[in-house]
């Protein structure tokens, strides 16, 4: 299956080549440079707020320090998230997934979520994260997806709100990839393009998924992706891509 909605190129938590990972700034970035969707990553705070960071601690993408999951929601949105990857985006602040939603509906662009648990919050984070987009998504806007590396989130997500399409991560397809997509009801798998090949790839669109593949920066790995059915490719850098593969 290509789900028609699907665009070529999906901006990688934002536009992370130019912009900082998983902050408004990034979201507006990917659109300038032509992603028709961003993907970005969800944790929860110490008072279960939805937040878009990657990493398990603050550290590497703020100027604080520590595990997200001990830091409440006003003590991250104090923090500094821009000034590490450059002085002009300094005072960007961790976005909320309400935030960010209203942006991404207010420039017009779809999305592909991850859920990225704190260690033993899988479920947890899936049902805040279904939650927000039953809330916040316009139903006039393309539906999102869902996705993780975690089965228990892919699985709550199901069960809380099984009308919102769940995709597969993983670094490299397992030989019973098939059975473990189809147990949790996904439509799109998301493997590492690293650990792809040409037959996988036809057999995920033989079975009827769609196939998003990441993170596909080198022009030359795009165009054979692509060439082996991929639906979207997931960069840090849209603009490049997109400027590459305009021939194609």
């Amino acid at each position: 299956m290509s789900l028609p909605f699907l665009p070529r190129i999906i901006g990688h938590r934002g536009a992370k080549a130019s912009a900082p990972e998983n902050t408004l700034a990034s979201i507006r970035q990917a659109k300038t440079e032509g992603a028709g969707w961003v993907e970005f990553d969800v944790k929860l705070t110490a008072d279960g707020e939805a937040v878009l960071i990657h990493d398990e601690t603050l550290d590497r993408t703020t100027d604080g320090c520590g595990k997200v999951r001990e830091r409440t929601l006003a003590d991250i949105r104090a923090l500094d998230a821009g000034g590490w990857f450059s002085p002009r985006f300094a005072g960007e602040r961790v976005p909320t997934l309400a935030e960010a939603l209203a942006l991404m509906a207010e420039l017009g662009l779809g999305f592909n979520l991850e859920i990225k648990p704190c260690p033993g919050r899988e479920a947890e984070t899936a049902r805040v994260a279904v939650a927000a987009i039953a809330r916040y998504w316009p139903a006039s806007l393309p539906a999102p997806i869902v996705s993780s590396f975690q089965i228990e989130a892919l699985r709550a997500a199901r069960d809380a709100a099984p009308h919102v399409m769940r995709g597969y991560i993983v670094e490299k397809l397992s030989a019973n990839w098939r059975t473990e997509a189809e147990s949790l009801g996904c439509r799109s798998i998301h493997p590492s393009w690293r650990g792809l090949d040409e037959a996988t790839a036809r057999a995920i669109k033989t079975a009827g998924l769609a196939l998003l593949v990441w993170t596909v920066n080198k022009p030359d790995v795009a165009r054979r992706l692509l060439d082996w059915g991929a639906d979207s490719l997931i960069t840090d850098a849209p603009a490049a891509l997109a400027g590459e593969l305009a021939t194609k």
